[in-house]
């Protein structure tokens, strides 16, 4: 189903599977029998490395104590490419494995359920896969998805997000692939492993879930099976993502955004995303900037953008966000609901727009060392005009901006670009 299909103003709307889940401390130790029980005998793992961690080795070995092979794939990059993806499924091949798991954040799920896909299709280029349900076999290798990071949703999502660098160097392009064979046959996700998430990528995933929470809440899809999760999820988040951020060995803290992580991709899962990602996409596109980062600084514009034609849904998500919006209008609750978001960005340390991140604005950078020569040459976001033409043209174009609630043209979404990228967060509150 096309993403024209999916917003046909008709009664059907499609609800897309999730998978079965562990959730909770302890629960990574179980893959050894749970992939087991699964028929797992050779697995290839996928992960970016979790460089400084015995995460990788821990789950290794404890499939290996319970009979099952694993060969190990640990060069997945941040806005995976596709050529992670195309590797990976050679070494599947090469070492004749039956099975998957990923460990990490979105970056080595969403490879791995690329590969997947591929592995399923004789191992076709996973760029022939953008777009909705382009798979043709349904059955594809099973896998689990072990998350180290509280902002993906990945692992029980039927979404997948690639970097395809075969495309014009000049004009990168970074897709969001919906497919309901992509899901996950297991998820497993302890916050027990969050503790050595950076500080700074604690705090971009954790903006990473308040977006995946709030599209679906205001999207024109308009989902109400997705409307509960969504709002709850937001209220995790401002309860939880300043304590596990400052405070990283909080089982508390990291808990509740464990919960609002999962539960906002499945609010989103089949009620939709919006512009927060489009941009997102775009400018990681352009510059493998962090897409937790990169939603951080789109969010409060966007919210700011759409609010005309939300605002009792942004008057409830203040709510959601602590506020007291007792004896406030729609219009000033929804406007409290923007001020407090603003003050999150701000108390978990994210830049406050893209001009603002440098080399060394946070760990995880790789601004200045992507895979292609347009990465190599722009050492830093310019925000020029070509800048704010180019990735607006790539905003247009990305599965994500058709459910954003209020219409989106060059000339609507140009200016929320330029402010992402130039523009003061203080003028949206004036």
């Amino acid at each position: 189903m096309q993403v024209d299909e999916l917003l046909k103003p008709f009664p059907i709307k499609e609800f897309h599977p999730f998978p079965r889940a562990l959730l909770g401390p302890g629960s990574h130790e179980l893959i050894g029998p749970e992939a087991l029980k699964m028929g797992f005998k050779k697995t290839l793992i996928m992960t970016s490395g979790l460089r400084g961690t015995d995460i990788v080795h821990k789950i290794s070995e404890s499939m290996k104590w319970h009979g099952i092979e694993t060969v190990i794939y640990d060069q997945v990059e941040s806005n995976p490419k596709d050529y992670n993806v195309m590797d990976s499924v050679k070494l599947y091949q090469e070492n004749n494995c039956d099975s998957f798991v990923s460990i990490g954040g979105g970056s080595s799920h969403d490879a791995c359920k690329g590969a997947r896909v591929s592995v399923a299709h004789d191992g076709r280029n996973v760029n022939e896969f953008e777009g909705f349900n382009q798979s043709e076999n349904p059955k594809n290798p099973p896998h689990i998805a072990v998350s180290t990071t509280a902002g993906t949703g990945s692992e029980t999502s039927w979404a997948y997000v690639i970097t395809d660098t075969t495309t014009d160097p000049n004009n990168p392009h970074k897709y969001v692939a919906f497919d309901d064979a992509s899901v996950t046959s297991l998820a497993i996700d302890d916050p027990v492993l969050y503790y050595d998430c950076p500080i700074d990528f604690t705090a971009q995933c954790g903006f990473d879930v308040l977006a995946h929470a709030s599209e679906p809440y205001v999207s024109r899809l308009n989902f109400e099976p997705s409307l509960g999760n969504a709002i709850r999820a937001i209220e995790l988040t401002a309860q939880n993502l300043r304590e596990a951020v400052w405070n990283g060995q909080d089982l508390p803290g990291r808990q509740g955004m464990m919960y609002a992580q999962y539960i906002a991709a499945q609010a989103f899962n089949s009620g939709g995303l919006g512009i927060i990602h489009s941009i997102s996409h775009a400018v990681s596109a352009f510059y493998d900037t962090h897409h937790g980062l990169n939603n951080a600084v789109a969010l409060p514009r966007v919210w700011a953008f759409n609010m005309p034609v939300a605002y009792k849904r942004f008057a409830r998500i203040a709510e959601a966000m602590g506020v007291d919006t007792t004896h406030m209008t729609d219009v000033q609750a929804a406007e409290a609901a923007l001020a407090a978001a603003i003050r999150l960005l701000r108390d978990v340390g994210i830049p406050e727009k893209f001009t603002d991140v440098t080399q060394d604005s946070y760990s995880k950078n790789r601004l200045g060392q992507g895979p292609t020569k347009f990465y190599e040459n722009e050492k830093t976001i310019t925000g020029n005009d070509a800048d704010v033409d180019r990735i607006t043209n790539h905003v247009l174009g990305d599965a994500c901006t058709p459910g954003n609630p209020k219409e989106c043209t060059f000339t609507t979404v140009r200016p929320v670009v330029d402010h992402c990228l130039n523009g003061d967060l203080d003028d949206l509150l004036s």
